[in-house]
């Protein structure tokens, strides 16, 4: 079975091997409940648009002003809003940009609101950038509503046989070897998947 993590690797990974010596740039951020505080919609663009700098073999010179101007501030601070927007549509007159954003739902409802209003700023007004998003079902009306016309969706929902497959692969890399007899691994293989297809 795949997770959205795992998802989300596959298609940076897959990405990142098409673009290379390529004309296109990949980069991706991973939305982490524990960390919240840490992933405002500034902090979560400022780091895409790093990962996007990183990747040219030259940055323009209008972005590395911005960030020398923030950096003359006290405690020199992240780019505004419209700054980073800029800069992505910039970048996009000369090179693809792939935007790679997983576990969406992990997002605080406020601030995903914000980012999902910038991205739909990115994406009308850099034409050549791409975005792909994965998070729970109950986030899809508001990347619709957000996003306007530029989603399509794909569905992916586990069979009963993914998420055995998934627990036993789990189970063989337990390293609390005596930890746990067959009973109880055949019990977690019955309980489980019955569990997650009632919800």
């Amino acid at each position: 079975m795949l997770t959205s993590c795992d998802v989300s690797s596959l298609v940076v990974d897959t990405l990142c091997k098409q673009v290379v010596g390529g004309n296109a740039a990949v980069a991706s951020f991973y939305f982490d409940f524990a960390a919240q505080e840490d992933q405002s919609p500034v902090a979560v663009l400022s780091s895409l648009l790093k990962q996007v700098v990183d990747g040219l073999n030259g940055v323009p010179e209008r972005i590395v002003k911005a960030f020398r101007g923030q950096e003359k501030v006290v405690g020199g601070r992240r780019l505004p809003f419209s700054e980073i927007v800029q800069s992505f549509q910039d970048i996009s007159t000369s090179q693809r940009i792939f935007i790679c954003i997983d576990a969406l739902d992990e997002c605080h409802v406020g601030d995903r609101v914000i980012l999902l209003d910038l991205l739909n700023q990115i994406l009308a007004n850099s034409p050549a950038s791409r975005l792909f998003l994965t998070g729970r079902p109950d986030t899809l009306a508001e990347v619709e509503k957000h996003l306007v016309s530029r989603v399509t969706t794909i569905s992916v929902t586990p069979t009963k046989s993914d998420i055995i497959t998934f627990l036993r692969a789990k189970l063989k890399e337990d390293t609390m070897r005596g930890a746990m007899d067959e009973s109880l691994e055949e019990e977690i293989i019955q309980n489980i998947p019955e569990m997650i297809s009632e919800m």
